[in-house]
């Protein structure tokens, strides 16, 4: 698709009505299968339909590829308190405060920290009062205070501290907290979803929300992989809560995308750089949405080879702004190894709000291994601009033939459709 073809799609027009469809409560997974990779995958290639399950997943990926995947790991976010009175207040830890430049070494802090945080019951909390938690672990006792700050628009500032203070917020959370379910799962939080609600290859912390595409493999998979000379490359992108928010207005203009950050090695961009000419599949969302920004990110490379770490970011609409027909893949990707190498950067963190709705023109991800999205959301957007109108026919099919929807559910490998058709 080209930028003029682009364009005329007017993707800030786009209804968001035109993107939805009736999920029985019933099609929602609860739980998760026994085996990871005995989940169903169906799988779209031109138009056509056809069923497996995820431990074939390699039959049907083509050899020599390169699969990226998301590293975040899942904290445990949720924090619950209880009042002097025996009131309950839960506390649900968002992202670090804008005084830390990334949640890596906000979750390494010690002794305190703010965070900006969901609060279950704060008609109860009142400013200035200060909530305590003793926590028992290990045979050591730990102590938790969390003192109410500030109220923003939509969310609180929390001061977090604890003894001992040589422990980081990240071992703070395991003790505390417990797993963040996602808000359609209607269930207490079971113990196997310590394990079950974060994939096999988590590494860093700092999501609450599992990259859930990335839920189904398993290490009998990288083996397969492997004997297809299929490589494996690892972004970090730390979901944020935005990812389950709906998108309630008329059109998608007036959406307000969420911010998240992502974390990109230089060993990462040269191993995307060596692929980008061959075929990158993007497992989840996530990846893809980090490996797409990537793109935007060397772009303004290009176009201010003096841009500022603090500068260089990816807003919203970037993607429909910055013209680009004439700049590859391969060429974005080196500016921005170019200049991560002039500022001595061999970890580059930074933020982006990447929209990817119909109309956006892909320019890393050939292949998305997704799973099933809620109707009207930013995600299924997304599916929508990979794969064009069929998604329609994807999700009708999976609905009519017992797939599992959601971040428990069954997943699809999509193969990109170049020559897309909207009803718009």
């Amino acid at each position: 698709m080209t930028e003029d073809q682009q364009q005329n799609m007017r993707p800030k027009e786009i209804l968001i009505k035109d993107f939805t469809y009736q999920l029985p409560e019933e099609k929602i997974a609860a739980y998760p299968l026994q085996q990871r990779d005995a989940s169903k995958l169906l799988i779209y290639q031109k138009g056509v339909i056809k069923e497996d399950v995820y431990a074939n997943i390699a039959e049907h990926l083509p050899e020599n590829s390169l699969l990226v995947f998301n590293n975040t790991k899942v904290i445990e976010a949720r924090i619950p308190f209880k009042k002097p009175t025996g009131a309950s207040i839960e506390i649900f830890c968002l992202e670090p405060h804008v005084q830390y430049k990334d949640i890596t070494s906000a979750m390494a802090t010690q002794k305190k920290v703010l965070w900006k945080c969901l609060i279950g019951g704060a008609s109860k909390w009142k400013p200035g009062q200060v909530l305590e938690k003793r926590i028992i672990a290990e045979k050591n006792e730990f102590i938790l205070c969390a003192s109410y700050i500030e109220k923003l628009t939509d969310c609180f500032i929390i001061e977090l501290s604890w003894q001992p203070e040589n422990l980081s917020f990240a071992e703070i959370l395991h003790y505390a907290g417990s797993v963040p379910l996602p808000p359609y799962i209607k269930r207490e939080v079971a113990e196997s979803d310590t394990e079950r609600y974060q994939t096999i290859y988590a590494k860093h912390d700092g999501s609450v929300a599992a990259p859930t595409a990335g839920l189904h493999f398993t290490n009998s998979i990288f083996q397969e992989l492997t004997g297809k000379n299929i490589r494996r490359e690892f972004v970090t992108l730390h979901v944020g809560a935005g990812t389950f928010k709906p998108v309630k207005t008329e059109t998608i203009q007036e959406h307000d995308m969420h911010v998240e950050f992502i974390e990109i090695r230089s060993s990462t961009l040269h191993t995307l750089i060596e692929n980008s000419e061959g075929t990158i599949i993007s497992v989840g969302t996530t990846s893809l949405r980090t490996i797409e920004s990537l793109y935007w990110l060397g772009l303004k490379c290009i176009k201010n080879p003096d841009i500022k770490p603090e500068e260089l970011v990816v807003h919203q609409w970037d993607a429909y702004e910055l013209h680009s027909d004439s700049i590859s893949a391969k060429t974005s990707l080196q500016s921005l190894l170019s200049w991560m190498g002039k500022n001595k950067i061999e970890k580059l963190i930074t933020k982006t709000q990447l929209l990817i709705v119909p109309g956006y023109t892909f320019r890393v991800a050939k292949i998305l291994v997704t799973n099933f999205h809620q109707p009207q959301s930013t995600l299924l957007l997304l599916v929508a601009a990979f794969i064009g109108d069929d998604w329609k026919k994807v999700y009708d099919y999976a609905l009519n033939n017992n797939f599992r929807f959601l971040s428990y559910g069954d997943g699809c490998l999509l193969f990109r459709n170049e020559a897309m058709s909207y009803e718009l």
